[in-house]
């Protein structure tokens, strides 16, 4: 999986950020307390968990101490410092926190920290959980292979400029973009905004033609920057906006032969995507 795609966890239909470090899941405490609390607003769990620490250290716990902050995506899609936890000082915090949603979420963590484990044993069982949640959230069984394929694509795409001395999160979301903006003509932030999209991850809310259109100008960047043995950033940059021009370059051709725009505004959010497509499906019948 993409290291965006592995980073999000949903608990009750609440997404919940984490991210891979030093051989173990950190979680995002904030999105936990949101949940806990049932505080729909970011900034109202922010200052209950700002308030809920500072008491924890005038106890003396040392729960707090153990937290870090790491960097994951914010509202805005940009990666910034947050307040982590592991499972074992989760488990502290939750104790903490006066909800009935406390047992539940702690059976559900224990068995998120698990699956993990069996992941790295056998990845095949990555795949088969990702499509299950996929399916729950109302997907087609297309579209899911279509997303999964993206992903094994995206990451590709990634250890290739790895390789190539690309190492930085930062420059990552900079070639990004660059794809993006040559394939759509818009960066994925201004796509998300587009979109009406905040949190969310945008290629969850693509439709088939979008996602093929992402798919393309990732694969072909990742053929270009291999065939070229392009080192170095610019080097890689110059391969990520060629690879993105074919991709944009084909869509244009494709909505000429469609007479109308690949590019769209729908989003799943109210609506799953399988239900949207049944409809469209029907619309086309009559």
């Amino acid at each position: 999986m993409a290291e965006s795609d592995k980073s999000l966890v949903v608990f009750q239909g609440k997404d919940i950020r984490r991210i891979w470090s030093n051989d173990e899941w950190w979680f995002s405490i904030v999105d936990i307390v949101a949940v806990l609390t049932e505080q729909a607003d970011f900034q109202t769990a922010r200052k209950y968990w700002n308030k809920l620490s500072q008491r924890l250290r005038a106890e003396g716990s040392e729960v707090v101490t153990n937290c870090h902050r790491l960097k994951l995506p914010s509202e805005d899609g940009k990666l910034r410092e947050t307040d982590c936890a592991n499972i074992k000082s989760l488990f502290r915090i939750i104790q903490s926190i006066p909800s009935p949603k406390a047992e539940p979420f702690k059976q559900w963590l224990a068995e998120v920290g698990y699956q993990r484990v069996q992941e790295i044993e056998n990845p095949e069982l990555a795949q088969k959980r990702m499509r299950e949640l996929y399916k729950a959230k109302g997907y087609s069984d297309d579209w899911i292979e279509k997303r999964i394929r993206g992903i094994a694509i995206r990451d590709e795409l990634t250890d290739e400029w790895r390789k190539r001395g690309v190492l930085e999160e930062r420059e990552y979301a900079i070639l990004t973009a660059e794809i993006s903006k040559a394939t759509f003509g818009m960066t994925p932030n201004e796509y998300k905004q587009f979109k009406g999209l905040k949190r969310e991850n945008l290629r969850d809310h693509m439709s088939d033609l979008e996602l093929i259109f992402s798919m393309l100008g990732e694969r072909v960047s990742t053929e270009i920057t291999g065939n070229e043995d392009a080192q170095g950033y610019v080097k890689v940059e110059g391969a990520a906006k060629r690879g993105g021009r074919v991709a944009g370059n084909a869509r244009k051709e494709t909505e000429k032969e469609l007479g109308r725009p690949v590019i769209s505004k729908e989003n799943y959010l109210a609506e799953p995507e399988s239900k949207k497509k049944l409809i469209h499906t029907r619309k086309k019948v009559l």
